[in-house]
C-alpha cells in the first residue's frame, strides 16, 4: 500500500480543492509513491509526535493540522518546525495534513462535533462558493440516456437530498468532418444533421477531471462538443461551521456544563447569559470568530468555537451566547475521527491513533 493509497482515502471525504487558500494541505514531506508501513494519526505534527512514529515504525504521521504553514527560507533546525522537518527527513517519515478540506467536509470536524454533543438535523454553517460547475453537452438522441446515466454514475447530476439530475432538450446538431475525420455518424466530407439531446448536469469541482474522462469514453462522437462552467451557487455540502439541534432545550448554564464536560475543557469563556433556553446549536471548531454573524443569521441560541478576542465578544450584541472552549479542545476529536475513516477503508493495516497530546496550552 502506498501513500497515495491512503491519502486518496482521506480525500474522498476531504477534497484538497475545498482547503482555504490561505492553507498549506497535502503531502508535506515525502513521495505519494512510497510503501507504508504503518499510519500514526495526530491533531499536530510535533518532535514528539515523531519520535513516537520512529518507536512505532510508521513511515506515514497523518495530521490535522499542517507542520508546514508558511514559507520555509531555511531548515537547519533553529525553530520547532525546523527540527521537525529535519527529523521526519532523516527518519523516511511521510507527513500529510488536511486542515481546512476537512473542515469544510460535511463530514468532517464540525461533523464530529455535533455527533460528541448528539445534535440532530445538522446543516452547513457557511456553505462555500464557487465549488459547483455546470457540464453541457450534446449527444445523438439514441445516445443520450446511455451518455446521461455515465455522468450520473460518475458523480454529476447531485443536488442535496437528490441525485440523477439533469436538465434535458431535444434538438438538431449539425457538422461536417474534413479528410482527417473519421464520423461515428455520417460521412467525412459530407454535411450532417443529427437529431440530438441537449443535456445538462451539475457537479462538484473536484470531480471535474473523472466526469470529463467519463463523458469522452461514454460519448460516441469522435469530438465531443461540451462546455463546462463555474456556478456561483452555494454549496450546502461543503463549508464552515456546522448548526444543529438538541433533542431537547436546556437551559444555559446547563448547556455550557454539558459542554465543559463533553469537549474536556478546562474552562470556557463566554459571552453574557441572555436568560433564553438553549436549543439551536452553532460549532466550529479552530478559530471562529469571523463566523460569529453567520451563527446570528443562522438563528442559533448558542454559538461554541474558539480563540475569541476581547472585543470580539461584543459581536454578540445580546442575539447569541458565545462559548470559547479552546483551539484544542474544538479539533480534539478530529484524530479519532480520521482513524475511524482509515480503519473502516483498511481493517488490516495498521492505523495508529498518537497517544500525543499536542495542546500548548496549560491552565492553573
Amino acid at each position: 500500500m502506498t501513500i497515495r493509497d491512503i491519502t486518496n482515502c482521506i480525500e474522498e471525504i476531504a477534497p484538497l480543492n475545498y482547503a482555504e487558500g490561505f492553507d498549506n494541505v497535502g503531502l508535506l514531506i515525502g513521495n505519494y509513491n512510497t510503501k507504508v508501513s504503518a499510519v500514526l494519526v495526530t491533531l499536530d505534527a510535533l518532535e514528539n509526535v515523531v519520535d513516537e512514529a520512529i518507536e512505532k515504525h510508521c513511515n506515514l504521521i497523518v495530521s490535522f493540522h499542517p507542520i508546514i504553514f508558511s514559507g520555509l527560507k531555511k531548515i537547519n533546525g533553529n525553530s520547532y518546525v525546523e527540527r521537525v522537518v529535519l527529523k521526519a527527513i532523516k527518519n523516511d517519515i511521510a507527513i500529510y495534513a488536511m486542515h481546512t478540506a476537512l473542515d469544510n467536509s460535511t463530514q468532517g470536524v464540525n461533523a464530529k462535533i455535533c455527533e460528541v454533543l448528539g445534535l440532530k438535523n445538522k446543516s452547513i454553517l457557511i456553505p462555500q462558493k464557487n465549488t459547483i460547475k455546470k457540464l453541457t453537452t450534446y449527444a445523438p438522441a439514441e445516445n443520450a440516456e446511455m451518455v446521461r446515466n455515465a455522468l450520473f454514475k460518475a458523480g454529476a447530476g447531485t443536488i442535496g437530498n437528490y441525485d440523477n439530475c439533469s436538465y434535458n432538450t431535444e434538438g438538431f446538431g449539425t457538422y461536417r468532418g474534413n479528410d482527417d475525420s473519421n464520423p461515428t455518424i455520417g460521412k467525412k466530407g459530407e454535411f450532417h444533421i443529427e437529431n440530438e439531446t441537449f443535456i445538462s448536469v451539475i457537479f462538484e469541482k473536484h470531480k471535474e477531471n473523472n466526469i470529463l474522462k467519463t463523458l469522452f469514453n461514454a460519448h460516441p462522437y469522435e469530438e465531443v462538443a461540451y462546455d463546462i462552467v463555474s456556478l456561483d451557487n452555494f454549496n450546502q455540502d461543503i463549508g464552515m461551521g456546522m448548526v444543529g439541534e438538541l433533542s431537547e432545550e436546556i437551559s444555559e448554564l446547563e448547556f455550557l456544563n454539558k459542554l465543559k464536560k463533553t469537549m474536556n475543557a478546562k474552562g470556557i469563556r463566554h459571552s453574557k447569559f441572555l436568560n433564553k433556553p438553549i436549543n439551536k446549536v452553532a460549532v466550529l471548531g479552530g478559530s471562529g470568530s469571523f463566523a460569529i454573524k453567520n451563527a446570528i443569521k443562522a438563528n442559533a441560541d448558542i454559538y461554541v468555537t474558539s480563540d475569541i478576542k476581547y472585543h470580539e465578544f461584543y459581536l454578540a450584541e445580546n442575539k447569541i451566547l458565545i462559548a470559547d472552549i479552546g483551539h484544542f479542545e474544538s479539533e480534539q476529536f478530529t484524530k479519532n475521527l480520521l482513524v475511524d475513516i482509515l480503519t473502516k477503508k483498511f481493517p488490516n493495516f495498521a492505523i495508529i491513533l498518537s497517544e500525543k497530546n499536542t495542546n500548548p496550552i496549560y491552565y492553573l
